[in-house]
């Protein structure tokens, strides 16, 4: 292995380094891989944004079409997100033992693959290989989570949130983008005989597949790895012993995280379809969801060292705050108005990116590099399967009352982010 701009290869090959014993590596070097392993993985992330997005934007309004029926609009985001859970827990568990390069090139694939299969399954009207096609597709969604963590690994402690963050924030650029492009890739999707609504599915097999291609050939060296190895726990048998078990901090970083994301999955899933039946065009809707995307992921330039300075639990709390704001924003606004419903996706977005840095970072301070991957993709599963829950529960509490009171209960289920924060605050390390 060569470290510098080189592709470097078998990370037991650090110029001086045993295995079983840490490398012989400067904190400069270190440094300087760290941030070479951020601008791969802003790249990746960049692209990720835009797979994800397809999701988000139409994925509802797909299943509406095909599915004939409001009630099972949420059906798509449960699906993907359950393939989401999925892929967390492999990509979680194999991280361990070949690292992250593999796995979340692995899951990009898979994921953009997903995205393939919904596009046929839209053009020969196939509701069984829609609902495989979202399986699948829901490995992107993970991934592109996973991948933050590999911003991190080579961070100093001080600094673990704002590498956590550098990672989260390059998701905006094609997670924003990729909602705005729902038009023109509609009528893309038309010249092509492509049902309209699977455009944006188009733009995410190509860009899940980019991701993973990137990850692959530049990810080198292996960040968690070499970071193992620097830790000295990269003994006789790599990483197929036993696993210690985290402390208390990891479980309320996961609490933190689930609450925001059944709160955020919730009311964002069903907005594309509270919008249409108020006849808000698709433009309209693409400009909602891509600033709500952008509100998840942008203000990482700030909230990164904010969570490093202020500390773990106020950023947190603050994010349950938020998140009420948001939804009572929504529960309130006129169905006419985009103005209000903007501002309600939006701060959405930013409660949730408040709850994911500061989880993300409780969860990398209570674990160890030995522990750490298979911790981040047990937490992953919870989050998923939570989202998967709440998108699944969105559309039936929304046919059952209305688009205003699955708001209200959005944003009153955020604030069990406060006793549970509470009572876990001993565990929480600042």
């Amino acid at each position: 292995m060569e470290l510098g701009n080189t592709v470097v290869g078998d990370i037991d090959a650090v110029p001086g380094s045993v295995p079983g014993t840490p490398p012989v590596i400067t904190a400069e070097e270190q440094a300087r891989i760290h941030r070479r392993t951020l601008r791969v993985v802003i790249l990746s992330q960049i692209l990720g944004g835009a797979g994800l997005a397809a999701g988000i934007s139409v994925g509802a309004l797909l299943a509406q079409d095909m599915l004939g029926s409001d009630s099972l609009a949420g059906l798509p985001t449960g699906l993907f997100t359950l393939g989401s859970a999925a892929a967390a827990f492999l990509v979680g568990r194999s991280t361990r033992v070949l690292g992250r390069r593999l796995g979340l090139a692995a899951g990009f694939t898979a994921g953009g693959l997903g995205a393939v299969g919904v596009v046929v399954a839209a053009v020969a009207d196939s509701v069984p290989l829609l609902f495989i096609s979202l399986f699948i597709y829901g490995a992107g969604t993970a991934t592109n989570l996973q991948t933050r963590y590999a911003g991190s690994d080579l961070a100093p402690a001080e600094k673990r949130g704002h590498g956590t963050s550098m990672a989260m924030v390059a998701t905006t650029v094609g997670a924003v983008a990729g909602p705005n492009l729902i038009d023109p890739l509609g009528h893309l999707a038309d010249n092509l005989g492509i049902p309209t609504l699977a455009g944006p599915f188009l733009l995410a097999a190509v860009a899940y597949l980019a991701a993973g291609v990137t990850l692959f050939l530049l990810l080198r060296p292996d960040p968690y790895l070499l970071a193992r190895q620097i830790a000295g726990d990269d003994g006789p048998g790599g990483g197929t012993g036993p696993v210690l078990k985290p402390a208390g901090g990891a479980w309320v970083g996961a609490a933190t995280m689930i609450l925001t994301q059944m709160t955020m999955v919730a009311i964002m899933t069903m907005t594309p379809v509270h919008m249409r039946a108020h006849d808000h065009g698709m433009g309209a809707v693409g400009l909602v969801i891509g600033l709500h995307v952008a509100s998840m992921w942008l203000p990482s330039l700030v909230t990164g060292r904010l969570v490093d300075s202020a500390g773990r639990v106020p950023v947190a709390v603050a994010a349950g705050v938020t998140l009420l704001a948001a939804g009572l924003t929504a529960a309130l606004a006129p169905a006419d108005s985009l103005v209000l419903l903007i501002v309600a996706l939006m701060l959405l977005g930013l409660g949730w990116n408040l709850g994911l840095v500061s989880g993300t970072a409780m969860v990398v301070d209570a674990t160890v590099p030995a522990n750490r991957p298979q911790t981040q993709g047990t937490v992953d599963v919870g989050i998923a399967l939570s989202g998967a829950v709440a998108g699944l529960a969105s559309g039936a509490v929304m046919t059952a009352t209305s688009y205003q009171i699955l708001g209200v209960i959005g944003g009153v289920l955020s604030l069990l982010l406060i006793p549970a924060l509470r009572w876990g605050r001993q565990g929480v390390r600042r």
